[in-house]
Formats: C-alpha cells, structure tokens, sequence
C-alpha cells in the first residue's frame, strides 16, 4: 500500500531523515519508534504531504505522492494526527469532526452530510456524549481522541498517529489501544503509529520499524526489535 524509498529531509546542513525506506501492507499496524529527533514526524510530513522530501519517493496505491500537497494526499486517503493537538477550542466537537469530514472528502461539501459522518465517527471514537461540548473543555485523553476522530474523519485508509498516547495514565492507554484496534477492523484501515510508550507499540504492532538519528536501522516484529543489536545499542544501552 504504502512504499518510502530512499526518503531523505535536508533543513539546511541538518539531514532529519537519511534515505529511510520501508513498505507498509494493506491493513497492517506498523510502529515508528526512536528517540527525539530521530526523524519520526519529519517522515510523517513527507508522506502526508506537510513538507516536501529533499530526495527519495514515496508512493500510496501505486501513485507517487511525495511533493504534493497536504490537502491532495488527504483526499486521496492519507490522513494523520500531530503530536501537540490544537482542537478548534470554542466550537463544539462535533463541530471539529464535521470540518474534518468536510475538508478531507471532496463530495462532502454541506453540513447535513458531514454531520453524518461526524456522528458515527464520534460513536467509535467514545465522543458522542461529548458531541456538544466545546472543545478546549476536553480533558488530554478526549482531546487526544478528538484528534484521532479529526482525522478519521477525511475518510482515510492510511492514518498515521503521532504519539497519541503520549501523557495519558496507564488505563487510558489501555483504553486507547483497544480503540485503536477497533478502528483497524471496523474502517479497514492500515495505520502508522508513533509512540515512546514501549509496551503500547509492543502489543499493537505487527511490525516496527526504528529511527536513529534520521537513518533506519531496524525493521521486524516485536519480538524481533527487542532483541535486535542496534536497537538495544541505541535505547537500552546508553546510545542516543
């Protein structure tokens, strides 16, 4: 579904991502994990159209969409989540899913239809009894979900969530495990994730691939990365 070949991101003399490359299969969860700065959202960006990649390509279904805009590759069915979440405060959310619905979807145009579509995205999401709340009243863990819900939203079928667990208390990241698996089945989805909660990617990952200082040196199961030399090097063993 989703090829990275050779993905490079130059900020002046600074490389944020050194010729990463990595397949991604139809209806897969695939784990991004390395420390800060290692070029986790830098590769996020290049394959959700945010920034554009200094070298390298990226294809979703056969079709190259390194380069093109944000809003292109979101309607052709990659959406994703940023770390810091900026809900629109003052509007209510459902409000905030609508907008999402309305933006990402290029049929969608008037509110009875996004409305629609906000609701039963909510309704997975565990929002729909905040549906009418303003959204700066949210707690971290339902702005989180609001984020997730934002991007589902666009009606993706790849969604790339950046740190969505990040902050939350060891229930609510069980919690948001099992919607994140929930969402897998019930959208068909294929999914991206970051996380530095170790166990959460332990548990949810079919594969994880992992950053160091903007090169890949590891791609394989969970099991696989745990035991992996360069990865217990770089994270277990005092690298950084």
């Amino acid at each position: 579904m989703l090829s990275v070949e050779a993905a490079t991101k130059r900020f002046g003399g600074l490389t944020a991502l050194d010729a990463v490359s990595l397949e991604v299969a139809p209806g897969s969860i695939t784990g991004v994990m390395g420390a800060n700065g290692a070029g986790k959202t830098t590769l996020f960006s290049l394959i959700a159209g945010t920034d554009r990649p200094s070298g390298g390509r990226i294809t979703f279904d056969g079709r190259r969409v390194d380069g093109l805009p944000a809003d292109r590759v979101c309607r052709l069915g990659i959406a994703r989540t940023f770390q810091i979440v900026r809900p629109f405060a003052g509007m209510t959310v459902l409000d905030n899913v609508a907008v999402a619905a309305m933006y990402g979807r290029r049929r969608i145009r008037a509110r009875g239809p996004a409305e629609v579509i906000a609701w039963e995205v909510l309704e997975a999401t565990g929002l729909a009894d905040r549906a009418h709340q303003a959204a700066g009243s949210l707690t971290l863990a339902g702005r989180k979900r609001l984020e997730v819900a934002r991007a589902l939203a666009t009606g993706p079928r790849l969604l790339l969530l950046d740190e969505v667990m990040a902050g939350l208390t060891a229930t609510e990241v069980a919690e948001a495990l099992a919607m994140i698996e929930d969402l897998r089945r019930r959208y068909d989805l294929t999914i991206l994730v970051i996380e530095h909660v170790m166990r959460a990617l332990m548990r949810l990952c079919d594969r994880i691939v992992v950053l160091h200082h903007g090169r890949l040196i590891a791609i394989g199961t969970p099991a696989e990365i745990a035991t992996h030399p360069e990865v217990v090097d770089a994270y277990l063993g005092g690298g950084s």
